[in-house]
C-alpha cells in the first residue's frame, strides 16, 4: 500500500475508491473526483469522449460508487465504450435514463443542461 492509501480508502489509477461506500448506491455529487465528473459529464454532452478507456474509467467508479451493474451512469458509459468499440448505434432509451439519473443525483439541474 502507498503512503497516501489506508485500508479503507484504496486508490486505482490515483481514483480513490472508498471501500466503506462501495455499491451503496447513494452517490454524494460532492464526492465525486472533478475527473470523474468531467468524464461523466462529457458522455451526456454533443461530444463525447471519443477513447475508450476513459469512458471505462468513469464506469468503474460508477460500478464501484453506484448501484454496481445496475447503476445508470455506469451502464450508460458501457454503453458508449461498446458503440466506440463496434461503431454501432447507441441505445438511446439507456441514454435518456443516464440523463434522468444525473439529474436525480445533483450533477444538473434538468436534462437540457446536460446537452
Amino acid at each position: 500500500m502507498s503512503q497516501q492509501q489506508r485500508a479503507n480508502d484504496v486508490s486505482i489509477d490515483a481514483i480513490p475508491v472508498d471501500i466503506a461506500n462501495t455499491q451503496s448506491g447513494a452517490v454524494d455529487p460532492a464526492e465525486i473526483p472533478e475527473e470523474i465528473q468531467s468524464i461523466t459529464r462529457g458522455l451526456a454532452s454533443e461530444q463525447p469522449p471519443t477513447n475508450p478507456l476513459v469512458v471505462l474509467k468513469a464506469a468503474r467508479w460508477w460500478y464501484i460508487h453506484g448501484k454496481g451493474g445496475t447503476d445508470s451512469a455506469f451502464k450508460w458509459a458501457i454503453e458508449w465504450a461498446r458503440h466506440l468499440a463496434t461503431d454501432t448505434p447507441s441505445d438511446v432509451e439507456l441514454f435518456d435514463e443516464f440523463l434522468e439519473y444525473l439529474v436525480a443525483v445533483g450533477l444538473a439541474d434538468e436534462k437540457a443542461a446536460l446537452r
